[in-house]
């Protein structure tokens, strides 16, 4: 069962109960999914790079036609849900609904704890299962409907992948193009190294633009690591000298397995750790 919210804050209402009902049962969200949302993490009361996660969300909403989200006013409402705490880290989703019937939009954030566990995994090490999806690499990116890169509420395939990862012995799930192209996780960005060079798939493959990925590139290439953005079959990650993923709540966390098989020597490398102590300098540079 997950932890009890910490906070939450409404447009128009400013910070509420969490245990306060919000969502009439006719939104479009609750029955269609058809919503949008960004989730990041809170150091020390500072959500890591808000004015970036509230673009994405406006861009999400553009493409799924809902109207138009006020950034700013969810930028205060942010604040507002944070002043209610003591300089929590935490958890920070932020939600817009297209509402129901003539009722508008509904623009909410939510805080919840991080969940625990994740500096072990990263001393260890996480596995990936691939999992294949039915379309092809560029088929995907050419096909809007299928909502390339865009982070709605409609996010059961990406739970029930992460379900089918653990039923196979696996941390998380790698999705695969039809023709076993790596493509990104359910809620992470991928990364390999080979030959010194850390290459991680390109944006024009219709996976999110991840403000965290975002972040890594600029850091590597900050610290002199070359880097490249591709189309990559799954055969490169499972030979590569290093493998990590990256996302605004685990970070980076490196993977040592991929479909029961050692990859990069089972072991978390020194660029995963370089790139996460990068993502907490950049953090710490934030605040």
């Amino acid at each position: 069962m997950p932890p009890a919210p910490l906070a939450l804050a409404v447009l128009g209402r400013g910070v509420v109960d969490p245990a306060t009902p919000l969502l009439r049962a006719d939104d479009e969200g609750v029955l269609r999914g058809r919503a949008a949302f960004e989730t990041m993490r809170v150091y020390a009361g500072v959500p890591f790079r808000v004015d970036l996660h509230l673009r994405r969300l406006a861009e999400s909403a553009r493409v799924l036609e809902l109207p138009e989200p006020d950034t700013e006013a969810l930028t205060a409402l942010v604040g507002q849900a944070l002043a209610s705490l003591d300089r929590p880290d935490a958890v920070l989703r932020v939600v817009w609904t297209p509402g129901s019937g003539g009722d508008g939009s509904i623009g909410f954030v939510l805080v919840t704890p991080v969940p625990g566990g994740f500096d072990e995994m990263r001393a260890r090490g996480i596995e990936l299962a691939s999992l294949q999806l039915a379309i092809g690499a560029e088929a995907r990116n050419e096909s809007p409907w299928l909502l390339p890169g865009v982070k709605s509420t409609s996010y059961a395939v990406n739970m029930a992948a992460q379900a089918e990862a653990r039923r196979r012995g696996a941390d998380d799930a790698l999705f695969l193009s039809l023709e076993g192209v790596a493509l990104e996780c359910p809620t992470s960005n991928v990364w390999f190294c080979e030959d010194g060079v850390l290459h991680t798939p390109a944006l024009g493959l219709g996976i999110l633009a991840g403000v965290t990925r975002e972040t890594l590139l600029a850091a590597a290439r900050a610290a002199g690591i070359e880097v490249a953005e591709g189309e990559y079959r799954r055969e490169r990650l499972a030979a590569a000298g290093e493998v990590f993923t990256s996302s605004s709540v685990r970070e980076v966390m490196p993977v040592v397995r991929l479909d029961g098989e050692t990859v990069a020597d089972g072991k978390p490398g020194p660029v995963a750790a370089r790139m996460q102590a990068a993502l907490r300098d950049a953090v710490t540079l934030q605040e």
